[in-house]
């Protein structure tokens, strides 16, 4: 394992972001250790939900956590707005940094994951396998 800081800019876009940041280094397999920073709009799809919820504001990121593949993010997150009052959920796309993201991936080059339909869930669940490819590039 290695790990890999990481620093989102204004405009970015959080998931999109982390996806490409696991490209760069050239591995299929990384998990978000933690994130903090803050966001303009957040999507977050809450527990049974079929959509996300957008929230818009000042919004600080308190907890950002997940697994990462080539395919996908499957990405948590807790964010508290202007008032302290915290949402929390599955991360979905549109998540946009106001001023900073700053995370930590934990970079598994020895594995590669894959998000597989599981028939028990009738999801695309994570699968991990042994990697090829040894190279680490970051």
């Amino acid at each position: 394992m290695r790990t890999q800081p990481l620093r989102l800019s204004p405009g970015d876009d959080l998931r999109s972001t982390i996806v490409a940041a696991l490209a760069q280094c050239n591995v299929s397999a990384a998990f978000v250790l933690q994130g903090i920073g803050s966001l303009g709009i957040v999507q977050l799809r809450y527990a049974g939900a079929e959509v996300p919820t957008e929230l818009r504001g000042d919004l600080e990121i308190l907890t950002l956590a997940g697994s990462v593949s080539p395919d996908g993010a499957h990405l948590h997150m807790t964010v508290s707005d202007a008032h302290g009052k915290v949402y929390g959920g599955h991360v979905a796309a549109g998540c946009i940094v106001r001023t900073t993201a700053e995370l930590l991936l934990a970079l598994l080059p020895e594995y590669r994951f894959a998000r597989e339909i599981d028939p028990q869930t009738g999801y695309a669940e994570l699968k991990i396998h042994a990697s090829t490819n040894k190279k680490d590039r970051c």
